[in-house]
């Protein structure tokens, strides 16, 4: 008969031998580790890049299947209406101008190592000051008032980054929280203006902000195309210029790469995280101030349209580079006006999200797998890997196991 009061006996293994026994489980386990490789490949981002674009054609043309659709009628409306000729040149240019400006401000950033999520509310900063600009001196001269806007819309990005940029350098608070934080509030600053101090009186109760005067527009190139584009191709070369040829870019990437470094050259590291966040946003608002004189009217809560949040894939592909933002953004653009015009076949222009969000994959797998080789090994200590125990009579005369029956051996 057994004891009452003795205490009862575990249903369960004790918790050291389970731990034991997932410690064995686990070491039994492969596991991939990335081996770069000796050999790389010539121009491996460009070469990731293409990849990335074909995998992009391929899912798109399998969901364009199971939707029951033609992807050769629905790419080649999409070629056709974005490169066909130079009308459709035009358009692609006029969406790769923001795309462009955008991606400079935040590879500008990322040349640092830093990440500034918010260019969409530095645009939109951007554009208000150079809106508000507009319709407080709309006297002035065509030319003079254009500049003018161009340099208030990048003190307003300036003026949205600033936060952000002290917090970074001197608390030391993530610049990416903050800045995507700000993109709210830039919208909602918009929507507010629009139906409070700059309600356009004659929009019969519609929510909407006073046109710009006639003169606040860019000039154009040809087609859709202004002179905007022109200007993201100079600060492109300006900015390529300014990161490899000149002091202030050797320290800049010094400081990205390593900062112990930098501080033993005696570089001020809050100084360059200021100054490349500062001018990030200023890129940014600049980009508003464009896409506001070039396209618009009048401003609106919808005028950044993304290109803000697109911009920081564009920057990812080109790895921070200029050369590489103008063509990634160029490629951007068409698809996006291609996906604009495939809706008249039936067929939704999520599809050109898609397509973005698939290059992106494609060409970062790509490189990867470019620049490392992939090996599955076991890890240290692992009982295959160790010397078998040896087998025979023990010196006492008791058989040795051969370590089939031992769990610690067997790796069971």
């Amino acid at each position: 008969m057994s004891d009452p009061d003795a205490a009862p006996e575990p249903t369960h293994a004790p918790l050291h031998t389970v731990s034991r026994g997932r410690a064995r489980w686990h070491r039994g386990l492969v596991r991939p580790v990335l081996q770069r490789r000796a050999d790389v490949v010539p121009a491996a981002q460009a070469v990731a890049f293409v990849i990335g674009i074909v995998v992009a054609l391929i899912a798109g043309a399998l969901l364009l299947l199971a939707a029951g659709n033609d992807p050769a009628q629905v790419y080649g409306r999409m070629v056709d209406s974005s490169l066909g000729g130079i009308n459709s040149i035009s358009r692609t240019l006029l969406r790769a101008t923001p795309l462009a400006l955008a991606g400079l401000a935040v590879a500008v950033a990322g040349s640092m190592g830093l990440w500034n999520i918010g260019a969409e509310g530095q645009m939109m900063a951007g554009a208000t000051v150079a809106a508000g600009f507009a319709m407080s001196a709309g006297d002035l001269p065509g030319p003079l008032l254009i500049v003018m806007m161009l340099i208030a819309g990048a003190v307003g990005g300036v003026i949205l980054m600033a936060g952000p940029a002290l917090a970074r350098a001197y608390l030391g608070v993530s610049e990416i929280i903050t800045t995507l934080m700000l993109v709210e509030v830039s919208i909602r600053v918009v929507e507010w203006l629009e139906t409070g101090p700059w309600k356009d009186p004659e929009s019969q109760g519609f929510a909407l902000i006073e046109p710009l005067p006639d003169q606040a527009s860019l000039p154009g190139l040809f087609g859709r195309a202004h002179v905007g584009a022109l200007f993201a191709v100079a600060l492109l070369v300006a900015f390529w210029l300014a990161v490899s040829r000149t002091a202030w870019g050797y320290e800049l990437r010094m400081a990205g790469s390593s900062p112990a470094t930098a501080r033993y050259a005696g570089i001020s590291l809050q100084r360059k995280v200021l100054a490349a966040l500062l001018l990030s946003g200023g890129l940014a608002g600049l980009a508003g101030a464009i896409e506001l004189t070039g396209t618009a009217t009048r401003l609106d809560p919808g005028l950044s349209n993304g290109y803000g949040f697109a911009g920081i894939i564009v920057a990812a592909l080109a790895l921070m580079r200029p050369s590489g933002v103008a063509a990634v953004a160029f490629v951007f653009g068409a698809v996006q006006v291609g996906g604009q015009s495939i809706q008249t076949l039936g067929v939704t222009s999520s599809i050109a999200t898609i397509l973005q969000a698939m290059i992106l994959i494609g060409a970062l797998v790509a490189a990867v797998l470019l620049n490392y080789r992939v090996r599955w090994v076991r890890p240290v200590g692992h009982p295959s890997e160790e010397s078998p125990p040896p087998s025979g009579p023990a010196p006492d005369g008791s058989p040795l196991s051969d370590g089939s029956s031992n769990p610690e051996a067997s790796g069971v």
